[in-house]
């Protein structure tokens, strides 16, 4: 087994539990239907950061031939996922008994640590492409988006104003499926 295929399986767990809290997230939203509240920002989020685990385990792969692994290199890409699943831990409500659920509380009652999370995912992806490979993510319009999704994670982070995240969230939905159809179509 070489060092990608050994160091890999951990990231894959995490981000495999991530994709398992959203999905179960869903499912209770689901199962508990008759006392939701919805709230679309919160969906959309939801949706959104179950591609975004996706492609966090898709672009890791990139990482295959990297030949000088080290511990702080490996725990930069662990950090990255880390942060990945805190914000999966946060982006939909755990359901139990028999009370109301209202996703517009839970959203904004949530909206610091999640978004805050999510901007720290993005800045150690950043860091650890930097801390591996000697230089800033590449292409250059990697580098930018990373920037972009920053801000506005940050942005989100910041205000509780709606309107702010009824702008921002399919604006964020727009903004990484293009990043995505640019860069990870295919597996490199």
């Amino acid at each position: 087994m070489d060092a990608f295929s050994y160091l890999s399986v951990l990231i894959s767990i995490i981000l495999g539990l991530a994709i398992t809290q959203i999905l179960q997230g869903f499912r209770d939203l689901m199962q508990a239907r008759s006392r939701l509240r919805l709230y679309w920002p919160s969906l959309l989020w939801a949706i959104l950061l179950l591609v975004i685990c996706v492609q966090e385990w898709w672009a890791m792969f990139g990482w295959r031939d990297y030949p000088r692994w080290t511990f702080p290199g490996f725990s930069l890409m662990l950090a990255q996922t880390i942060a990945t699943y805190l914000a999966a831990a946060l982006v939909l409500p755990d359901v139990h008994g028999d009370e109301p659920i209202d996703l517009r509380s839970y959203y904004y009652a949530n909206h610091r640590w999640f978004f805050a999370m999510g901007a720290i995912a993005v800045s150690v992806s950043i860091l650890k492409d930097w801390f591996l490979s000697g230089h800033p993510p590449e292409p250059l319009s990697n580098f930018v988006s990373q920037l972009v999704f920053i801000a506005i994670l940050s942005a989100c982070a910041i205000t509780a104003r709606e309107r702010m995240h009824k702008a921002l969230a399919p604006l964020a939905a727009i903004l990484f499926s293009i990043y995505t159809l640019m860069l990870f179509m295919r597996l490199h």
